[in-house]
């Protein structure tokens, strides 16, 4: 019952998508900066082909920020049936399948580390164990999620690069779910040399590897981890020095790099998004630019670390956290960011009855989707708002992932708590307990 549910929900997700693309909406997507950027608009992805054509490097100019590899596969898009939209179509099912094979992978890992670990639950936490009759709903539920989620669908319908990150990003989970050194680390590397930001992800992955070849490991930082953490992190390094020499030897040139790299890194390019970056940049006085940037670069990646501590026992769970974390502070968002975290939120469902700001969060996401437009239209059309109108949305935007992230780690640790400790916990005098996160 629940394959079928799936073919359905692929069928139905894929036909709405056909359906919106004989409407005005496509079009309209592809001039919102809330769902495309500089570096996935698909605008750009054509300027580029035509200066390629015209035997122009597309990178001697402040156009086109897409890698060279990507501007060839973009550039096989016509063969395909309806040409480009009929590529992105063919993405989006193969995120669709890769969806389902990842719900389909993590059910069993989950089942077999409850089995692990079930000697050290309490007696007291059976209401909360994983069920697999209730867990084999959740490839269903995920694909669900995803087919009809706004935030895929604009992605999808805009023609957005970033489509094709995000399938590479879910194709390095579920080859880290198969245990596969080589294909995970081969996608990450793809990711990152898409968008830059996946390097954090190696880092999980490291830890995922090392625990494959020591299970009963109790240490992460003695000789044999090293040389574990080592070799994945060499094969990762090797696979994205052999993307961006392939590159090079297309090119001629490293040009590429200062304008995709160097343009992510240094952002030159203030046009408004769904982040931080273009107002607050666009208010630095220049001689404090560079400090700040940095400042605003290290704080995407500078809880890899402390992150990894404390879920050095969790890294799928630590990998999709660090998904999350780079969306919200990369310096070029989306709101296909958005899609890529949200369709795979369901992986936690079984720590949802501990979240605790659902109906916040959700009203959230409801107001800056319906707001943002709106007011983007009255500061650059109608003349009748400001910048701090928009900047007001997108910063609304930017807390209600923050809310959604802490209320996910937050109920993820309590439940993890409740395993161990039980579902009911009282004070030495009987009265009961409120459990609390120091």
């Amino acid at each position: 019952m629940a394959a079928v549910g799936i073919y359905v929900l692929t069928l139905f997700g894929i036909l709405i998508r056909i359906g919106l693309t004989f409407t005005y909406l496509p079009g309209w997507f592809q001039s919102r900066c809330e769902v495309v950027t500089p570096l996935t608009s698909w605008e750009r992805v054509e300027e580029g082909l035509s200066l390629q054509e015209q035997f122009i490097s597309p990178y001697s100019g402040d156009v086109f920020h897409e890698t060279p590899l990507a501007l060839r596969l973009l550039k096989v898009a016509k063969i395909f049936p309806f040409k480009e939209r009929g590529f992105f179509m063919f993405v989006e099912i193969l995120t669709f399948i890769f969806l389902y094979k990842v719900a389909a992978a993590f059910t069993r890992h989950l089942i077999k580390r409850q089995m692990q670990e079930i000697k050290s639950y309490s007696d007291q936490a059976t209401s909360i164990y994983l069920d697999g009759e209730k867990l084999a709903w959740l490839p269903t539920i995920t694909v669900a999620v995803h087919a009809f989620s706004p935030f895929s669908i604009m992605t999808s319908l805009s023609m957005s690069t970033a489509a094709i990150t995000n399938l590479t990003t879910i194709m390095t989970f579920y080859f880290l779910l198969q245990e596969n050194r080589l294909l995970c680390t081969f996608f990450l590397a793809v990711s990152t040399y898409q968008s830059f930001y996946p390097f954090v992800l190696i880092v999980p992955a490291a830890i995922h590897f090392y625990k494959l070849s020591n299970p009963s490991a109790g240490s992460y930082s003695n000789k044999q981890a090293i040389s574990s953490y080592f070799e994945t992190c060499s094969l990762f390094a090797m696979l994205c020095g052999l993307l961006i020499g392939s590159s090079f030897m297309m090119e001629g040139s490293f040009d590429f790099l200062f304008s995709t790299y160097g343009f992510i890194l240094a952002v030159p390019d203030l046009t408004p998004n769904t982040g931080v970056f273009w107002y607050f940049f666009t208010e630095m006085f220049d001689h404090f630019r560079t400090f700040f940037v940095c400042i605003f670069q290290l704080n995407a990646v500078i809880y890899t670390f402390p992150l990894a501590i404390k879920f050095s026992e969790r890294p799928f769970f630590l990998m999709y956290i660090l998904i999350f974390l780079t969306s919200i502070f990369k310096s070029y968002p989306s709101y296909a960011d958005a899609a890529l975290y949200l369709s795979l939120l369901p992986l936690w469902r079984h720590t949802f009855s501990y979240l605790r700001n659902t109906l916040v969060v959700g009203g959230m996401y409801i107001c800056c989707l319906v707001l943002a437009p709106i007011f983007y239209h009255l500061w650059i059309y109608a003349g009748s708002a400001n910048a701090n109108f928009y900047f007001a949305i997108t910063l609304t935007y930017s807390t209600a992932q923050i809310f959604l992230l802490t209320d996910l780690l937050f109920a993820y640790l309590r439940r993890e708590y409740d395993l161990v400790h039980g579902t009911e916990h009282k004070n030495p005098d009987g009265t009961k307990a409120r459990i609390m996160l120091e």
